[in-house]
């Protein structure tokens, strides 16, 4: 049985917590920043956690998790 290959575009993605949680970036952070508050664009750089509904398919694509 071969092993299963890592996603390499999940892998800079997503990492893992030590409680096994997923972290992401935010996303809108990209273009279009001129209408956006100085505090919504600051408050985009912080990390937020990949929610439950999701974390089956991400564990999926990174099965070293």
């Amino acid at each position: 049985m071969p092993k299963i290959k890592t996603r390499r575009a999940a892998a800079k993605r997503f990492t893992f917590t030590g409680t096994g949680k997923v972290k992401r970036n935010q996303a809108f952070k990209s273009h279009i920043l001129e209408k956006k508050s100085r505090k919504r664009k600051r408050n985009l750089r912080k990390t937020t956690l990949a929610s439950v509904s999701d974390l089956n398919r991400i564990t999926k694509m990174l099965p070293n998790g």
